[in-house]
This record gives structure tokens, sequence and C-alpha cells, in this order.
């Protein structure tokens, strides 16, 4: 991949700033067979728990006019059985050199705690993106993305823990993610990845029920593109630290935008179903934009969106 690229992101050294986005890549080593893994910018694993989960009901997926609304519930074979049985292969020979991101989930605080120390004892892993777009079971159900003090709260705990950098993935369910943002900034977090998917609905008028067994999904894809570029550009602006920009990005121009809106880099997520080489095909596209562009370095475009 051409040098163009090249950059870092907490500290941490990546090929290109196109990642792969969580729940998209499996745990990386699955799809070795698929795509040249060396020349993914990064993997941002499955969301790990602190024991296996087996998700929700079928049907858990519903293609929709731009994009695709998914219901899988997080499921995870857990952090112990991925520190045992997926992190070693991630290390041989044909995946050997691919940035490892290991995304953290929860329902109580003492949730991400206890991943978190499972994966410090770990080799491997790059960083954690701790997923915050889950319900708090011990304060009634709020969600730690939609409450300042409660994502403050769980980052706070977490940073006196964790030794790697810490990347906060935000939910766009808000109605304004600047405080959201800055409360991640302030309790500790290196970078912020943004956006997550919108709750959605799909419904099957013949039967008058929801396509998806559990009823309500996740929206991603192409469709939530403009929204998720415009709270990118507004995160980015309200922090010091890196943002990762991520919501229906498809090709390398998609990466660019967000790129140009004040991402650091991006994760690339619905694309992957499609085309699971998407992130290597994304950041060759980018890459040639530059170069038609007359820009040397891809961090050249960062923040450069004039309104």
């Amino acid at each position: 991949m051409s040098s163009r690229l090249a950059t870092s992101l907490c500290g941490i050294p990546l090929k290109t700033p196109v990642l792969a986005a969580s729940g998209t890549y499996a745990y990386g080593v699955e799809l070795k067979d698929l795509v040249d893994l060396s020349a993914v910018g990064g993997i941002v694993v499955k969301g790990l728990s602190r024991e296996p989960m087996d998700g929700n009901p079928p049907p858990r997926v519903w293609e929709t006019q731009a994009g695709m609304i998914n219901s899988i519930g997080l499921q995870n074979i857990g952090v112990r059985a991925f520190v045992a049985e997926k992190l070693p292969q991630l290390r041989t020979a044909g995946t050997a050199g691919v940035t490892i991101f290991a995304n953290v989930f929860g329902y109580a605080i003492e949730d991400y705690l206890e991943v978190v120390r499972v994966l410090e004892d770990a080799e491997g892993v790059a960083a954690y993106e701790l997923n915050v777009s889950c319900p708090n079971t011990k304060h009634g159900g709020i969600f730690f993305s939609s409450d300042p003090a409660l994502l403050a709260e769980v980052i706070g705990a977490v940073r006196k823990i964790a030794r790697r950098p810490l990347i906060v993935k935000l939910s766009p369910n808000v109605a304004r993610i600047e405080p959201l943002a800055k409360a991640a900034e302030e309790s500790g977090a290196d970078a912020l990845s943004l956006v997550n998917t919108f709750v959605a609905l799909a419904i099957d008028p013949k039967t008058r029920k929801s396509r998806l067994g559990a009823g309500f999904g996740g929206l991603s894809g192409p469709a939530i593109k403009p929204i998720a570029l415009r709270m990118v550009y507004e995160a980015a602006r309200s922090v010091k630290i890196p943002v990762v920009g991520l919501g229906g990005i498809s090709n390398g121009l998609d990466a660019a935008e967000f790129l140009i809106a004040g991402a650091s880099a991006v994760e690339v997520g619905t694309a992957n179903f499609w085309d699971p080489s998407a992130p290597v095909r994304i950041a060759r596209e980018l890459d040639e934009f530059l170069q038609q562009e007359g820009i040397d370095h891809v961090s050249k475009i960062i923040g450069t969106l004039k309104l």
C-alpha cells in the first residue's frame, strides 16, 4: 500500500487509515482465506463480553433500500475463549502483522472491567474500543451512551486499569453528540469512534410483525452516511482527541469525506457483507483519490471541510 496512507492512531502505526468495523469482520481469522489481512489497516473484532452470549432470535438481518438492519444481539464466544482460541491464530503466518482492536461491551461497569482485565494479560491487542451503546442494568436500563455522567463513569473505571489506548464508540441515538464526546474525552478516552447504528424497525405488512426476531434493530449502510458525516464533524470540532468515522462507507470517496469532516481514520462495516475485501479496496481507492488530487499524504485532508 502507498506511503501516502501510512498513519497512526493513538500512537499505533497503521498501514492505512481504513479499518474493519466491529461486528462485520468476525474475529478476523475467519476471513484469512478470502482477504490478505496484512493489507487491512486494522480489524476491530466482534464485541466481547465477560461470558459467551447466544444473541437474539432469528431473523437477525433485513436488507433495506439503502443498507441493512441487524439485530444480532452481540452474540460472541466470550473474552476468555477469544484470548485462548482466536488471538493465537491472529499471530500465525497467514495473519501476522494485522493490527487488532478489541471491542468491549457490558451491561454494568463490572462487565467492562472484567473483559479488559482478561485482555490486559493477552498479547496481540493494540487498543480497546468500548461499545457504550448498551443499557446499564444497574441504573434502570439507562444507556451508557446517552448519559454523560454514566459514560464518564464507565470510561473512568476502565481507564484506571487499561494500559492500552481506549477508543470510545458513541451512539448516534442522542439529541446532541457534543456533550457525550466531551464527557468521553474528559474521563480518559484516547479517541472516539462514531457512529454506531441507528435504532430502526422493519415491518412485514402481511403479518403485521417486525421482520426481525427481536423487534427493533440497528440501521447501517449508505442510508446513514449523511447523518454520520454531520455527527463526526460535530464531534471532531468539540474534542482534541482523534475521531474514527464510520457509517455507510462503501468506497474511497466516502472515506475521504469522513476524513475531510475531521476523522483521523475510518471503519468500514456494512460493505464487508457483500465485499469482504472492502477495507483493502477502499484504501486503494482513497489512495487513488489522493494521487489524482496531488495530495502527498492522507493527513493533509483531515478536518479540511469548508463550511
